[in-house]
């Protein structure tokens, strides 16, 4: 026992100081380490903080109007060790103002007057608000009282804005149809290595939040119907008991139940019949809410077992127009997906009680819905929806700072999308679709942008933006895999997510989770992936008979330490293949020499990189003169 004990010291030890060098750490990263909130292990520091808050928020609406008002009361929580003088409001509907930057140009149905504030106090002290000074996404909010460490602040909003005609993320679907996303004035996050985060919100680059607590009242016209995140309470309240009735049905129900058909809704009597109703939703430890409410979307559900060991099951929702064929296999899809991310990849229980699906425009990720657009293709809607609810772990279930580390939650969505994918269409289908949504493009193009560093913040990207936050840190995380093994990679993709769910992971601590989960120094491998601007591109330069097979000469033209197939092609149209792993890159990035299997003399010998595309095919084949 003490020899064991002391190996696993010494292997903790040799870990931790591996972690410790070797990867560019940035100086506002490195304080966070050293004041102990982030440790090289990977783990969370014994200082590690994070601030949260509870949030009551009542909301009316009175479709086809497109005002929503709401009200609410906040209670926030500094845990962290500093005195904040002042606080940092959110308030993304304000993206839609006049004048406000944006990455791109929008039309006149995109704009609106904004959030508007008509009451703002803070600990009984009116705050001095001007709507017509206020126009960004964020707004810095003095305290009369500074808010002291381990204290907290009690605020109450009253605020309005109007639904953005044109629907992206959020918005107008029709006269009658509305979703409603990041609506509400938030306290953003207060962390450990930037303080506020005040990155503009800029309708491109995503989100960064807290978890919180949260109630949330919306307050309908009758005959409407209401989803959120979280879970409804009182639903006998607001359905007719016939509707309340399925809906219970649904919780424990592998098959389909229709709770509300295009009949149901024609004839008015799926919701009590008072001239409004209050759905209350209630959602503990989340990073958000969103809505969606109509009186014409058809209402389907049914379940999924998702965790073995506890039984635990999830409800499974579907809203949309009844001539949307693909959102009649919506829930079935939803069963699919969130049961094989359950048992399979990442291999963590969907720790949510709910998920629904909503028929938008946006094909986003809220927490516990989805807003989808209609596809034709079913093969391809099956997909979307499979990607974004690959977000419930990246990065709702781990606290990503998206606006920053795109590629920390869209990368492994990508990820997940080809390993359920490659289950539901088979290998080739999956491939090629992947192949051609996620890396044709970026390969063929050598623009500058598309090979900086995956590391660069998010923030700072323009038009490299998209293969920096998908496609190329998707093969980085395919790579290790491929490296490691199922096994391997999996006991330390769970170290990683055991590490930091609930909380705010940043690079670092992937790459150290990762390092001390697999017992290896992989930091050869996440400084060859994210801190170069590698892409690519394998030359064959030679090939040599040799006993057993042959010996090659591969230059990586490209940088990038990328796996490849070595394949004999024979005479007689025979072939034999040879995998090598980004392991052979370890001890040089930049050229190897390396012996694959033959049984006969060979005619050609080509590389073949797969969903690893070479940015020049044309010199991975040799052929025998």
């Amino acid at each position: 026992m003490l020899k064991t004990i002391s190996i696993s010291a010494l292997l903790c030890l040799f870990i931790v100081q591996a972690n410790a060098q070797g990867l560019y750490t940035p100086r506002d990263i490195q304080k966070a380490f050293n004041k102990g909130t982030r440790d090289a292990s990977g783990k969370p520091g014994k200082n590690y903080w994070q601030n949260t808050g509870n949030y009551n928020i009542s909301i009316t609406l009175t479709p086809p109007g497109r005002t929503v008002k709401g009200t609410e009361q906040i209670t926030y929580y500094n845990n962290s060790p500093d005195t904040l003088k002042r606080l940092n409001m959110k308030l993304i509907m304000n993206i839609h103002r006049p004048g406000v930057a944006r990455f791109g140009s929008v039309s006149d149905d995109y704009m609106t007057p904004g959030t508007q504030i008509d009451n703002f106090d803070i600990a009984g002290h009116k705050v001095n608000w001007d709507n017509a000074k206020i126009s960004g996404t964020n707004q810095m909010v003095g305290l009369k009282t500074p808010l002291m460490p381990h204290d907290s602040v009690k605020m109450t909003i009253d605020w309005h804005f109007d639904l953005s005609k044109e629907s992206g993320r959020e918005g107008v679907i029709d006269s009658t149809t509305f979703y409603l996303a990041y609506f509400y004035p938030r306290v953003s996050v207060y962390d450990d290595y930037n303080g506020w985060d005040t990155l503009a919100f800029l309708d491109a680059q995503e989100f960064y939040n807290d978890f919180n607590n949260y109630t949330l009242n919306i307050t309908v016209p009758k005959n409407y119907i209401v989803w959120s995140t979280g879970t409804l309470r009182d639903a006998d309240k607001v359905l007719q008991p016939e509707f309340a009735k399925r809906l219970q049905q649904s919780m424990t129900s592998d098959s389909t139940i229709h709770i509300a058909t295009p009949a149901d809704l024609a004839a008015k009597n799926v919701t009590a019949q008072n001239e409004t109703n209050t759905w209350t939703w209630t959602a503990t430890d989340i990073s958000d809410m969103a809505v969606g409410i109509s009186d014409h979307y058809n209402w389907d559900a049914a379940s999924v077992l998702v965790d073995d060991a506890t039984h635990r099951i999830t409800s499974v929702q579907a809203a949309y127009p009844d001539k949307s064929e693909d959102f009649h296999h919506s829930v079935q899809w939803s069963r699919n997906a969130l049961g094989w991310f359950s048992h399979n990849w990442p291999g963590v229980p969907y720790p949510f009680p709910k998920m629904t699906v909503f028929q938008g425009f946006a094909d986003m990720e809220y927490p516990m819905m989805v807003n989808d657009s209609h596809e034709e293709d079913l093969t391809f809607a099956q997909l979307v929806q499979d990607h974004e609810q690959a977000h419930t772990y990246f990065p709702f279930y781990m606290g990503i700072n998206e606006t920053r580390y795109g590629f920390m939650d869209e990368g492994w969505a990508t990820t997940l999308e080809l390993l359920i994918g490659t289950v539901e269409n088979g290998k080739q289908k999956a491939d090629d679709f992947y192949k051609k949504f996620r890396i044709v493009n970026y390969i063929n193009d050598p623009s500058t942008m598309e090979d900086l560093p995956i590391i660069t913040p998010t923030s700072e990207l323009r038009q490299g933006y998209g293969n920096n936050a998908y496609g190329k840190p998707s093969l980085s995380y395919l790579a290790l895999k491929d490296m490691l093994g199922d096994a391997v990679f999996k006991k330390a993709l769970h170290t990683y997510m055991d590490n930091w769910h609930g909380k705010h992971p940043i690079p670092w601590d992937y790459f150290n989770s990762m390092n001390t989960g697999s017992g290896k120094n992989l930091n050869w491998f996440f400084n060859n992936w994210f801190f170069t601007n590698g892409y690519i591109d394998l030359k064959l330069e030679s090939a040599q008979a040799v006993a057993g097979g042959y010996k090659i000469s591969v230059a990586n033209v490209g940088g990038f330490a990328a796996p490849f197939d070595a394949i004999v092609t024979y005479a007689d149209g025979t072939t034999q293949s040879t995998h090598a792993t980004s392991q052979v890159w370890e001890k040089d990035q930049k050229h190897i020499t390396i012996t694959i299997k033959a049984s006969k003399t060979a005619k050609s010998i080509t590389l073949d990189g797969g969903i690893f595309m070479d940015a020049t095919p044309a010199d991975n084949k040799w052929v025998a003169k």
